[in-house]
């Protein structure tokens, strides 16, 4: 199996400014991510930004990095227009790893590298876990995903789904935001339109499920915590990378 990473960067964050470049544990959170990515089986991993001091402190601790617009309204679009720059095949196959997620572990990259390969009609892959509590189920915060028997999904929302009155006979599904794409799809993906779902929900993913795209949903036993959004995150994650 042969897939590259790609780990879109950019300065602007409203809830935390500046965050990919915060210090944890004597590295930028950053080189953390870019460092679990690289023990994951892909070929290669490059670092997607519109800024110089992110490219600086990338090439600081060795990344290779791609330069792109400032434009761009989402970490796909990023991705989209690095990839364009390697010249790959439409069949290649890029695991977008979002750079607040100096905890994920290399082996749910490799799971959705694989099941995208595995699942040929598929031209996105992404994970869920099974999740219990019922502050996280009701929470907006906390993206549910739907999937049938094929593990494809059939929809992604902030509220509760699937509604049921028995809540305890009913699993539900936590969507972990890390995406696997065949090229062909990411350069797709870009030139449709947001759909009234994505806007509704504020989910890009959606727009791939408009247009017809089969997003496969891996359920992992993994613990793949939340990426570092709030000041209450970035503490989290300090403690347990110190």
């Amino acid at each position: 199996m042969s897939f590259n990473v790609v780990i879109p960067a950019r300065l602007g964050s409203k809830r935390l400014p500046g965050k990919v470049l915060l210090d944890i544990a004597g590295k930028p959170m950053l080189q953390h991510t870019y460092e679990k990515a690289k023990k994951s089986g892909a070929r290669q991993v490059f670092i997607a930004t519109d800024d110089d001091k992110i490219k600086s402190a990338a090439i600081q601790f060795g990344a290779e990095v791609i330069m792109t617009d400032s434009v761009h309204n989402s970490g796909t679009e990023r991705i989209q227009q690095a990839v364009s720059k390697l010249n790959l095949d439409m069949r290649e196959i890029i695991v977008n790893v979002q750079a607040d997620e100096p905890l994920i572990p290399p082996s749910a990259i490799d799971q959705v590298a694989s099941n995208l390969e595995s699942n040929k009609e598929a031209g996105i892959s992404t994970l869920c876990e099974r999740i219990f509590a019922r502050s996280e189920i009701e929470d907006p915060n906390t993206v549910k995903v739907v999937i049938n028997n094929k593990n494809e999904a059939i929809y992604f929302s902030r509220a509760v789904i699937p509604y049921g009155k028995d809540s305890d006979a009913i699993s539900y599904y936590r969507h972990i935001g890390i995406y696997g794409y065949r090229v062909e799809i990411l350069n797709s993906f870009v030139r449709w339109p947001s759909s009234e779902l994505e806007k509704a929900e504020n989910l890009e993913q959606l727009r791939a499920l408009h247009n017809g795209t089969k997003i496969h949903v891996g359920v992992t036993n993994l613990k793949i915590p939340s990426g570092v959004d709030t000041e209450r995150d970035l503490e989290v994650v300090q403690g347990v990378l110190s």
